[in-house]
């Protein structure tokens, strides 16, 4: 058996005296112990030195993607003819396809190669001849850097450093430009308060400003290329019945430094947002698709890069950029967080209030798989991002949809309106609820009922005069019973549904009750 083995000085083919040793993988390790005992396992058959670093840099790439070099196939050409029976052994599988396809040669990698592999590593120097360590370690060290600076050139646009600082610088843009507008306004606003009234837009502002300097120049100077003709004339207007003070030439020329200033940044920020939004669609295009350029730059900036984006899971995505609430709500107990840096995205901002949070983790999911297929993918097209921006925005209508439809009892059934149609029962209005006063006394229909029950012939309607004696007689029980208060209530109750069966009393009986009422009043 015939063992490739690569280092950064060149190509190594190792002749394996003992194959039954490679059949121990556990116990290899003690046949490298040393140089000596190396030697009993494996030989040199052939080392072909690189010339350059060029040439190493071309092998180690070949190597990195699959392929087969020139100087390696050179190499298996002419070492390997020989042996032809042999077979290769090789660290990478990958590689090993590719040979035997080219070569015709027979591959193998297993375990016990790699274990091979990793025990002619520790004892490389004593198996290699004439590679000094000094020379060997020096040439490791540059092989290393220039890959590294090979991979950096090969892709500048995978950069995401540049992004991080453009939208920190963005940022920074912003504070000083408030800062310095707020100024602006309030240093000028001494001298022509009116104009802060007339003319709201900031970068206009600043321009009519410099132009005009002192407000006596605004009825010759020409204001149409700024600021549209109404607000022209309502600026000439304000200037001559301004009420602010008069300032010296000195002030008006500083004032109009700090307008210069404030305009030159501010078409430099407009400036930096157009490079800004070319790198985040050259880097992450299906990212920029899903949440806009500012929110998916303040999203890389925030995670550290776009690889370190990729990492994160959905969840994290969604609250990233609001960890001191998250922390305080964990510590107080409360609800966490719905949402973060993700807030200020076009379709979590377009939302009603109530369903910002589900559009959000909805948001947070797709573009968790945009950053991976962005940071990990190939492919440098958008196609994803659009495809996951249409089904968020497919489940958004839905949501706003569900408030206004009918909610069924279940998700997939259909709501059917005879279902939920209400049914109102027409009820007419029972009166005898309204009065506490019982139309007869408890104690009479308990008589009556007691009696109709014992003889059914009593059923028949009575005369007139029969009931009123019945009420005579209950008044006449109800005095000897209860003190005189309760009589009176007991009377009344007694008396009043039968009005017109007292009428027919003879007048004198009448005139008595009345007496004993007053005197019981």
């Amino acid at each position: 058996m015939l063992v490739l083995f690569e280092t950064a000085a060149g190509y190594a083919i190792f002749k394996v005296l003992d194959e039954s040793k490679l059949q121990q993988v556990d116990s290899l390790y003690k046949e490298f112990e040393t140089p000596e005992k190396a030697n009993k396992i494996v030989k040199l058959k052939h080392f072909e030195k690189f010339q350059d670093t060029t040439e190493a840099l071309a092998a180690a790439t070949a190597l990195v993607e699959g392929k087969v070099s020139k100087t390696l196939k050179k190499v298996l050409k002419k070492m390997v003819a020989k042996d032809a029976h042999e077979q290769l052994a090789i660290s990478d599988a990958k590689l090993g396809g590719v040979i035997k396809e080219k070569l015709d040669l027979s591959c193998i990698h297993s375990p016990a190669v790699a274990e091979l592999m990793r025990c002619i590593r520790s004892q490389m120097e004593g198996l290699i001849s004439g590679l000094p360590p000094r020379e060997m370690s020096a040439m490791s060290l540059g092989l290393a850097h220039s890959l590294s600076r090979y991979k950096l050139k090969f892709s500048p646009d995978k950069v995401d450093t540049m992004i991080v600082q453009a939208i920190s610088l963005l940022d920074d843009l912003d504070k000083e430009l408030n800062n310095y507008i707020m100024r602006c306004r309030e240093w000028y606003g001494w001298h022509f308060p009116e104009l802060g009234k007339v003319i709201t837009d900031n970068l206009a502002y600043c321009k009519t400003v410099s132009k005009i300097g002192d407000r006596t120049n605004v009825a010759g100077s020409d204001l149409s290329d700024l600021i549209p003709e109404e607000i022209e004339t309502e600026v000439k207007l304000a200037a001559e019945i301004s009420m602010g003070t008069e300032v010296s030439e000195q002030d008006i020329n500083n004032i109009r430094h700090l307008c210069e200033q404030v305009i030159e940044i501010s078409d430099y920020r407009a400036q930096l947002y157009d490079y800004l939004k070319n790198r985040m669609m050259a880097i992450a295009p299906n990212l920029t698709v899903m949440v806009g350029e500012l929110v998916g730059a303040r999203l890389i900036s925030h995670a550290g890069s776009l690889l370190n984006l990729a990492k994160h899971p959905a969840s994290t995505v969604q609250i990233l950029g609001a960890e001191k609430a998250l922390f305080r709500a964990l510590k107080s107990r409360n609800d966490t967080p719905k949402y973060g840096l993700i807030y200020h995205a076009s379709l979590v901002g377009q939302t009603t209030a109530k369903n910002k949070g589900k559009v959000s983790r909805m948001l947070a999911a797709k573009t968790s798989l945009a950053v991976r297929y962005d940071a990990l993918g190939e492919d440098t097209n958008a196609e994803m991002g659009v495809a996951n921006r249409a089904k968020v925005e497919a489940r958004l209508r839905h949501l706003e949809e569900r408030g206004i439809r009918r909610i069924s009892g279940t998700g997939r059934v259909k709501p059917q309106a005879d279902k939920y149609m209400h049914k109102s029962e027409v009820r007419l209005y029972d009166p005898s609820g309204d009065s506490l006063i019982p139309s007869t006394s408890k104690k009479r229909k308990f008589e009556e009922m007691e009696k109709e029950e014992k003889d059914p012939a009593l059923k028949v309607k009575k005369p007139k005069k029969e009931p009123q004696a019945a009420t005579e007689e209950a008044s006449t029980a109800a005095t000897e019973d209860t003190p005189k208060k309760k009589k009176k209530k007991k009377k009344d109750s007694a008396e009043e549904p039968q009005v017109e069966e007292e009428s027919a009393e003879p007048p004198k009986k009448r005139k008595k009750k009345k007496i004993k009422d007053e005197k019981e009043d």
